[in-house]
């Protein structure tokens, strides 16, 4: 690794220890200046405070490094100030677990890897900046073409995996386009699906997934989407202003 080109999340939180744990703030920073993700879980007065999962997929590629072929299955909800085991290496898994050995995030990998902190601060912003605009820009549309719609008083949309596939990592540069999307029902559950390209000075150079779950699930209501995305809004310009 190039010791003078410092990675992208270190901004926001040390990585040179082994166990790292995240303070509202940081999280909260993360989300709102990297993601421009204004999602209630993650403001610092939140009674059911998260830490963004983008975050620890963040630390996770700048400590261990970036796989041809990665997959990031989250299995719990992190908490302030929960200290995580991170990986320094990947041999084709590995879990992130706190010090009882509760699993939070499953991470396989396998392929060639870099530790360029060129290309993996180029992904780190892409992938978050592409992850923390799901809601309202293309969830809304999603729910809207299936008729269905996440319950306005309790929103619940849980980040369930991501996988990602590149062809090549000779790389620095690197932007991501959404593909396609998908959205599969089963009672007041639904599973969205949204496919993405990587992209690199013009060439199509890998694809991914996001995996969300959404649930209580009930029809589509035009005025109640809109003072979804109309509090969401305001959340954003307080925190502008």
């Amino acid at each position: 690794m190039t010791q003078n080109t410092p990675m992208l999340i270190e901004q926001y939180c040390a990585i040179d220890s082994d166990k790292i744990s995240f303070s509202r703030q940081q999280g909260s920073d993360f989300a709102k200046q990297v993601a421009d993700d204004f999602n209630p879980l993650h403001n610092i007065d939140a009674k059911r405070f998260c830490v963004p999962g983008d975050l620890l997929f963040s630390v996770i590629i700048a400590k261990a490094g970036l796989h041809k072929e990665m997959s990031f299955n989250f299995s719990g909800m992190v908490n302030d100030g929960v200290a995580l085991h991170f990986p320094t290496e990947i041999n084709n898994c590995f879990d992130v677990v706190d010090d009882d050995n509760k699993t939070y995030l499953t991470v396989e990998a396998e392929g060639e890897k870099t530790l360029c902190p060129a290309l993996i601060n180029a992904l780190t912003k892409a992938y978050v900046d592409f992850s923390g605009h799901t809601f309202p820009g293309i969830l809304v549309k999603l729910m809207a073409e299936n008729n269905v719609m996440i319950n306005p008083a309790r929103p619940m949309v849980m980040y369930q995996c991501m996988k990602i596939n590149l062809d090549r990592l000779d790389i620095s540069t690197l932007s991501l386009q959404l593909a396609q999307t998908s959205l599969s029902i089963d009672g007041k559950r639904g599973d969205a699906w949204l496919d993405f390209d990587l992209i690199s000075e013009g060439e199509v150079v890998g694809h991914g997934k996001k995996h969300m779950l959404l649930s209580g699930l009930r029809e589509y209501c035009q005025s109640n989407i809109d003072a979804m995305v109309a509090q969401y809004t305001q959340s954003k310009a307080n925190y502008c202003a």
